[in-house]
């Protein structure tokens, strides 16, 4: 039974070590943002019409979405309009009648036929006959009032769906003009491109390039810039903390404090915060920040600046005026959708809770930031 179980183990061994051997190691994730890496992109010919094929069929594909999202917009507006309008009549019908019985109400008051109950109270005889009547009185002022408010309220509604209404209608009239606007846009753009194919010296594989381009950008591409700013997004959060404890970074003067971050600083923070920022470096030009930065056959390039914001908390707002994908601008919408998804921004309340911002300067490689008190 011994040699049996000590035969058993050995076989176990054997077969796990053969398993070892034969077996190809896991493969490990380079971008550490969490996605796999990335399928490299068609190569295309390094020329100017090249190019500016590859941008129009960028713009072309982002306005296409603006387009669905756009229509899907408008037929939720067109949607909760007729329900407006439903809801808004149903409230003025109901509301005439309680129009008609306020309005007797109020003129009973007017015309003094409110004044004989009170004058019947005073005039009774006995407390017992004062105290009934009375009980009616104030049973029959009550009901009046309860009756006005209800009016009142229902008035406000209906005021509130009316404007509600006019409003959608609004928003629904200025959708139809942008849907219109993107369409035409569009169709001259598909135009320009399908003349740019025309015009190439082989058209049939310029179309099937920039085809192929496009589902890259649609499936892989843009998955990969998002991972980029993600990580970027992540990093500022934390980046707070970094100046807390970075030696000459804030000093104070007097009421004023004062942040000098030198780009060496940030880049080596951000190379911390994530090995994506390994090839990634930040620049601070005169009133501008660059970004730059590669994975595989992805190259990544984001100029911005930042501006000072009060509401909703101050900071420091990031904008993104320029992407650059593998060579390729990015179109406005993609730029504005990244700006929107991503927070790139700077808050000094995070590192001491009343400071605040006042003036930000980027130049020759530090970003200057003049803090001052919150009261």
């Amino acid at each position: 039974m011994l040699f049996r179980n000590k035969s058993m183990r050995r076989f176990v061994i054997v077969f796990i070590l053969i398993l070892l051997t034969i077996l190809p190691p896991a493969s490990t994730a380079y971008l550490s943002a969490g996605a796999p890496s990335a399928a490299s992109p068609p190569s295309f010919p390094d020329n100017e019409e090249t190019r500016r094929l590859l941008e129009q069929t960028l713009s072309s594909a982002e306005i296409e979405k603006e387009i669905a999202r756009i229509t899907a917009q408008q037929a939720d507006l067109e949607r909760k309009a007729e329900e407006l309008k439903t809801q808004a009549a149903v409230k003025q019908t109901a509301i005439a009648d309680q129009q008609e019985r306020a309005g007797a109400i109020i003129r009973s008051y007017y015309t003094g036929e409110r004044d004989g109950l009170l004058a019947a109270v005073l005039s009774a005889r006995s407390i017992s006959r004062v105290l009934a009547l009375y009980d009616y009185y104030e049973m029959i002022i009550r009901r009046d009032h309860d009756i006005l408010n209800e009016y009142e309220e229902d008035y406000r509604a209906l005021k509130a769906t009316l404007t509600a209404a006019e409003r959608s209608s609004r928003e629904l009239a200025e959708l139809k003009s942008a849907l219109q606007e993107q369409k035409i846009r569009v169709a001259k753009l598909n135009e320009e491109i399908e003349g740019g194919i025309r015009a190439s010296s082989d058209p049939e594989s310029m179309s099937a390039l920039l085809n192929e381009f496009t589902k890259y950008w649609e499936n892989i591409g843009l998955h990969e810039v998002k991972i980029y700013f993600k990580a970027l997004s992540s990093a500022m959060n934390r980046l707070p903390q970094f100046i807390q404890g970075r030696e000459g970074v804030l000093t104070r003067k007097g009421m004023t404090y004062n942040l000098t971050l030198r780009e060496e600083d940030l880049n080596e923070f951000l190379v911390s915060q994530n090995k994506l920022f390994k090839d990634f470096g930040f620049r601070f030009n005169d009133g501008s920040v660059i970004a730059t930065g590669s994975s595989g056959g992805l190259t990544l390039t984001l100029t911005g600046h930042y501006s000072i914001q009060e509401e909703p908390v101050n900071g420091l707002m990031f904008h993104i005026d320029n992407v650059v994908f593998n060579g390729l601008e990015l179109p406005e919408s993609t730029r504005q959708d990244l700006e929107d998804e991503f927070d790139l921004g700077f808050y000094p309340g995070k590192i001491v809770s009343f400071l605040k911002a006042n003036e930000v300067e980027s130049k020759n490689g530090v970003l200057y930031v003049k803090l001052g008190i919150s009261f």
